[in-house]
């Protein structure tokens, strides 16, 4: 009977974590395609390739410190992290749609800013946050 709980705890763990890997690998793809095509989304998002290039090696950043740390910080703090993150995506992609929408020119701005500032700030709070103790099998 002791070993159910933790069988069921297991494959739950096992999900988080692969959630995690998944999350940053996005991030580092997204980062790799904003690199690779600063030019032409810079012109379809109406915002500078240099912005599109810097939100590129933000997210590659961001993407890689997320999956380096999965196993050595605690799962509260990235589901912590990821729900802010992914907040903020939201809030400013709506924000950008709303501006486009009221003919403004700043839209993209404000999503592709918000994409350069959010993956560092999510890799330095990861950074800094208190490891895990490892467990002993």
């Amino acid at each position: 009977m002791t070993q159910a709980p933790a069988q069921a705890v297991a494959p739950s763990a096992t999900r988080l974590y692969a959630g995690v890997v998944a999350d940053g690998v996005f991030k580092v793809m997204l980062g790799a395609a904003f690199i690779g095509g600063a030019a032409r989304l810079g012109d379809l998002l109406g915002v500078s390739a240099w912005l599109m290039i810097a939100s590129g090696v933000a997210l590659l950043i961001g993407g890689g410190i997320e999956i380096r740390y999965v196993r050595s910080r605690a799962m509260g703090t990235y589901m912590r992290l990821m729900v802010a993150y992914d907040s903020g995506w939201v809030l400013t992609a709506l924000v950008g749609v709303l501006i486009a929408w009221r003919s403004g020119t700043a839209g993209g701005e404000v999503w592709i800013g918000y994409q350069s500032a959010a993956p560092l700030a999510l890799a330095a709070l990861l950074i800094a946050a208190r490891p895990v103790r490892p467990t002993h099998a």
